[in-house]
């Protein structure tokens, strides 16, 4: 089975292409086009990556570079909310790690896991660009910062309740 983007996508993807393609190719719409694949799909299967290298007739090995290349994409299927916990330099001298392992406790996984029931899925990122404010995580836009080990199972307990948080604007 062929996977296909929805009508609103393709709208979106067309328009980046007018606006974005270089002389006549759409490689600036990659990242943008694999974002709408993985909202729309879930994660990133060799189909999904088909899908982006058919739409912007781009060699696939040119989006599979792209997909594998950066954290932010998914190529397994993972839990309907991310939360991506930073463990850069800011943040690991401010006890970024104790931070992850008190997620990890608390929800019962290791970083690169989903919670049991597909809600939540935890990544270690290598920076979330709050240095300022470290240890910190972000959840779609929504960002947690100045973590403490003591505030995860709150923290848990709103992302469980909340709708799912939206992700990046593409």
């Amino acid at each position: 089975m062929s996977l296909e983007f929805s009508a609103d996508a393709q709208k979106k993807i067309a328009a980046m292409c007018e606006r974005y393609s270089v002389s006549g190719s759409k490689q600036p719409v990659v990242m943008a086009a694999l974002h709408l694949a993985q909202k729309e799909h879930g994660h990133l299967s060799d189909d999904a990556l088909r899908l982006v290298a058919r739409t912007l007739d781009l060699p696939y090995a040119h989006v599979y570079g792209v997909a594998t290349f950066y954290t932010m994409y998914r190529r397994e299927p993972a839990g309907r909310t991310t939360i991506r916990m930073c463990t850069n330099i800011s943040c690991m001298l401010r006890g970024g790690y104790d931070v992850l392992a008190a997620f990890e406790q608390k929800l019962g996984v290791k970083h690169g896991d989903s919670t049991p029931d597909g809600k939540l899925h935890l990544v270690e990122e290598e920076c979330i660009a709050a240095c300022a404010n470290a240890p910190c995580a972000v959840v779609g836009t929504k960002y947690y910062l100045d973590i403490t080990t003591d505030q995860v199972g709150r923290i848990i307990d709103e992302l469980k309740t909340s709708p799912r948080p939206e992700s990046e604007v593409v």
